[in-house]
């Protein structure tokens, strides 16, 4: 029985990442994160923010996080292939990664695509955070539920081209969403979120992008 359990999530995860990983890849993948350094990113690194065994962490387990934060590149990107490693740890952690997103000049907040992270069902989900506040794309909790490794590390793959946003967790495609309004930007930063709530962390690291021509 264990055995026929597994093999149907073998395929999907094998035709997610074809699907995910084929492309035209412009140039050698960008390093977004270091492991040492915040250089390339701007936020809370006084506080919400810091670096601890080459990851960025995000919050802390000592007392509740009072707001949204995010740590956004000084850069903007368009079309790409986002990868990174994240875990989320505490009870009720909820963090995600922005995409195409706009920084706000008169507060914490952004505006923005946000690949989902978080109980009960944001896991891999697409969301519009901070412009139509609504979920653009469910991810499939029963289908990802066999491949999310909670409290550990987790493999995000993110891929931008043109309206077509698609998104696989741990090798299983979660969204394949493609915009239907022409007038929402198709270019911007690139976040790591923790959400306002109870005591958390959201840990990231291995961040790099690979840009589509």
């Amino acid at each position: 029985m264990p055995f026929m359990n597994i093999k149907p999530l073998f395929t999907i995860v094998s035709v997610a990442a074809a699907l995910l990983l084929q492309a035209n890849v412009s140039s050698a993948p960008i390093q977004l994160f270091d492991g040492r350094t915040f250089r390339g990113w701007t936020g809370d690194t006084n506080k919400t923010f810091r670096i601890e065994d080459h990851a960025i962490v995000a919050g802390n387990l000592s007392e509740r996080i009072p707001r949204n934060e995010f740590l956004c590149t000084t850069r903007s990107f368009t079309n790409f292939i986002l990868r990174l490693k994240f875990k989320l740890v505490g009870e009720g952690a909820n963090g995600g990664v922005q995409i195409r997103t706009l920084r706000h000049a008169h507060d914490n907040e952004v505006s923005g695509y946000q690949a989902d992270l978080g109980d009960p069902s944001w896991w891999g989900s697409l969301y519009d955070e901070s412009r139509r506040n609504k979920v653009l794309a469910q991810a499939d909790m029963n289908q990802l539920k066999r491949a999310l490794r909670r409290n550990d590390w987790n493999d995000y793959v993110i891929r931008c081209e043109g309206r077509r946003i698609r998104l696989a967790i741990n090798g299983v495609q979660t969204v394949d969403y493609t915009e239907p309004d022409e007038n929402i930007p198709s270019s911007g930063i690139i976040a790591v979120q923790i959400h306002a709530g109870n005591r958390s962390e959201a840990w990231y690291k291995d961040i790099t992008i690979d840009e589509l021509p």
